[in-house]
């Protein structure tokens, strides 16, 4: 993937409490009333600053959202040992990663940036950007570069070229099924068993397109 394509403002990495107060003020109003409807005007308000401090922490709406989405909004999902050099498992290896990263999309405040994000990206492309590159590109070249290993350890059979293309797979398979009713709010919401037979077929079915015997 491009640099271009996942390039996004760099988050601010002031932990001041009034850089708090005014990330907690902008994630409540792009919660409540969608990206496209919050001015820097109104955050500045909410969060009772002038607008000059505002602009201090935060050079633009978009610099703000791409804050948030890194800080508060979505937590990492990484781990240590996520991308491992050696892997004695790899089909266990990839239930327990798709197990964390799954749940980690459910969440319901990564639930709720997602719909905002989705419904608001035609109009507002930089929100788009700024989701796509904090959240989805970021797994995407960990993941991407990880095969590379695999690769070498002779676990999966992957050219380099299509190295993208079976970590957009393993992804697309993550949001098949449970993540795709519970982002539209379809009942009843998964449960555990539910989640891991889920992670467990997608699994299954990665590794019949990308994996080798040794696997």
């Amino acid at each position: 993937m491009s640099e271009t394509i996942c390039a996004c403002p760099d988050p601010i990495h002031d932990v001041s409490p009034k850089r708090r107060q005014i990330s907690a003020a902008a994630e409540k109003l792009f919660l409540s009333h969608g990206y496209g409807a919050v001015s820097m005007d109104q955050v500045a308000r909410t969060a009772n600053v002038s607008k000059a401090t505002l602009y201090a922490h935060f050079a633009s709406k978009e610099a703000l959202f791409a804050t948030i989405m890194q800080d508060k909004g979505l937590e990492t999902p990484f781990y240590e040992g996520m991308f491992p050099d050696i892997v004695a498992d790899l089909r266990l290896h990839l239930e327990m990663m798709g197990e964390r990263l799954l749940r980690f999309m459910l969440r319901d405040r990564t639930l709720a940036l997602y719909r905002m994000a989705l419904a608001e990206a035609a109009r507002f492309p930089e929100l788009g950007r700024t989701f796509y590159a904090n959240g989805p590109c970021s797994m995407r070249e960990r993941f991407v570069a990880w095969l590379g290993v695999l690769q070498a350890a002779g676990l999966v059979q992957v050219d380099e070229a299509d190295r993208g293309v079976a970590a957009d797979q393993f992804m697309a398979l993550m949001r098949s099924g449970v993540f795709l009713r519970r982002s539209l709010s379809v009942l009843p919401e998964p449960s555990e068993a539910e989640i891991h037979r889920s992670v467990q077929a997608a699994v299954r079915t990665w590794l019949l397109a990308f994996g080798t015997q040794a696997a």
